[in-house]
């Protein structure tokens, strides 16, 4: 059941990776240096103390299940911003997942080169994290990683879209966006309990890495990388953490 955004705090909405509805960026800190984030405010403390950090290497698993979870995700106007960190994709209301019993609402996609998360050890060239928002503000986090193969036509969508630049959100009515076509044929995933991968870094974020890799062609993967650098945080250690993995 799709879910809305209206009982959503908007401050749950404005985090560092991009904001649903307006254009957000703090230039004080960089991927050049994510062990001196902590340094740059006594907000974004936990990106040095925090235990529950992301993103970690998906091989260390202690619970092998599948994870209860359903996605419901709709058409949408392209609305794509360059927040100088990151190239993101804004959805309206109407698209979610349910995990275990929670719903929560997709506000937004947004991209790394290289993946963040390791499967066993693993980087692939690019992933996107898909946000999400319950009603109560709790964050949940579907990261799709994406191997060099045959080129996605959604994809290329945004990269087109995509502004070179640190730019302001932008929609393109006469382009729609379906995430559906973001992610691969199977979709299981590894569940552990993290944080967001930029900081404030805070943590009590629900993610939920999907096993298997979506297919990108690898001038589309160059031209993220080109635009938006090295952007990935550093693996942190799983510390004394539940991760399940897909049967």
């Amino acid at each position: 059941m799709p879910i809305g955004l209206g009982a959503v705090s908007l401050a749950s909405l404005l985090i560092v990776s991009g904001s649903v509805s307006s254009f957000v960026s703090d230039e004080s800190w960089t991927y050049e240096a994510p062990n001196k984030w902590a340094d740059v405010s006594p907000s974004y403390e936990a990106c040095r103390a925090g235990d529950m950090q992301s993103p970690i290497d998906l091989a260390y698993t202690n619970a092998v299940a599948n994870v209860d979870m359903s996605l419901n995700y709709n058409k949408n106007p392209l609305n794509v911003l360059n927040n100088g960190h990151t190239i993101q994709a804004n959805f309206l209301n109407g698209s979610s997942i349910t995990s275990g019993e929670r719903a929560f609402a997709l506000v937004q996609v947004h991209f790394h080169t290289p993946s963040e998360h390791l499967i066993s050890g693993k980087s692939y060239p690019l992933v996107a994290h898909f946000v999400h928002v319950s009603q109560d503000g709790a964050l949940a986090v579907v990261g799709v990683m994406f191997d060099e193969g045959h080129a996605n036509a959604e994809l290329q969508k945004i990269i087109d879209a995509a502004p070179k630049e640190k730019a302001e959100a932008r929609t393109l009515p006469n382009v729609m966006l379906d995430p559906n076509k973001l992610l691969p044929d199977e979709v299981s995933v590894f569940r552990y309990m993290g944080s967001l991968t930029t900081p404030p870094c805070s943590e009590g974020v629900n993610w939920h890495v999907v096993e298997k890799s979506a297919e990108a062609s690898a001038e589309q993967i160059k031209a993220f990388a080109d635009i938006m650098g090295n952007n990935a945080r550093p693996i942190m250690p799983l510390n004394n953490r539940l991760l399940v993995k897909p049967e």
